[in-house]
């Protein structure tokens, strides 16, 4: 959990959008804080962490891969996986 200054957690508290990693890290932290029961059990941390999975793939399937399959069609980059790919799947 990074750290941040108090007065970037009570502007933070009070409606900021986060702006670097540490300031999500913190929104997205107090969001599962406010979720949890006052006491806890696996059932309620594994909840938790199954939404966090979910919504990762979730951006991963319809924005990053996209935003990858872009990258790789784009002339200017190279594409490290594309001589591992000839081996396995043929040319």
């Amino acid at each position: 959990m990074p750290y941040i200054p108090n007065e970037m957690v009570q502007e933070l508290d009070h409606g900021k959008q986060p702006i670097n990693a540490g300031e999500l890290n913190y929104k997205i932290t107090q969001l599962i804080v406010n979720y949890l029961p006052e006491i806890p059990c696996y059932q309620d941390y594994n909840e938790v962490v199954g939404v966090l999975e979910c919504a990762k793939m979730e951006l991963y399937r319809r924005v990053i891969a996209q935003y990858e399959e872009r990258k790789i069609e784009d002339p200017e980059n190279i594409d490290p996986y594309e001589d591992l790919e000839e081996i396995i799947f043929g040319s």
